[in-house]
């Protein structure tokens, strides 16, 4: 009889909650200023999350999706494939770093209350180990480890089932009034 290891049961509830999301996942789009107008940056990711505003059309492109958010935290999943390999026959750093920014800046706006927005002025990623379509499923955390009124920090991790890191970052993001 063959027990589960970790790594594996890991992967089996990553791949359980992704699934879940992808169910209630609404159309693919872009929300409309009107849509998100009066709501926090949490506000947005639940009502992203429930479906009731559009999936960004990267998360498909690059297959990737939004399985967690919470104040200053969320959580990406990520399914590196051949589609993403460079010419040396592993995982472009693009998608590590499309992946951590996600990670990383949407952990800065689940941050910000209603009428604040957010760009990106800087991002940092350390790839630290190679990654293959061998790697069935990564998860990029990202949490906030500085929410100014003008600028925030945070911080992300790019990780396997079986708690192998693949790479790290960093970012700064300005904060300022949406527009309205």
């Amino acid at each position: 009889m063959h027990k589960a290891t970790d790594g594996e049961a890991t992967l089996a509830r990553w791949r359980e909650e992704g699934d879940a999301v992808l169910a209630r996942r609404g159309e693919v789009g872009v929300a409309r200023p009107e849509q998100v107008a009066g709501l926090s940056g949490m506000q947005v990711f639940e009502a992203m999350l429930a479906g009731r505003l559009p999936a960004p059309p990267i998360g498909p492109t690059l297959d990737f999706v939004l399985v967690h958010v919470e104040p200053g935290f969320a959580v990406f999943q990520g399914r590196p494939g051949f589609a993403h390999y460079n010419p040396l026959g592993t995982v472009h750093g693009g998608w590590f770093a499309t992946l951590l920014d996600s990670a990383v800046g949407c952990a800065v706006h689940s941050s910000l209350p209603a009428g604040k927005g957010y760009t990106t002025l800087e991002l940092k990623v350390n790839i630290v180990r190679a990654l293959t379509d061998k790697v069935p499923l990564v998860r990029a955390e990202g949490r906030v480890v500085h929410g100014g009124n003008q600028v925030a920090t945070a911080e992300g991790r790019l990780v396997g089932p079986d708690g192998k890191l693949y790479a790290h970052a960093s970012t700064t993001c300005l904060v300022f009034d949406a527009r309205r």
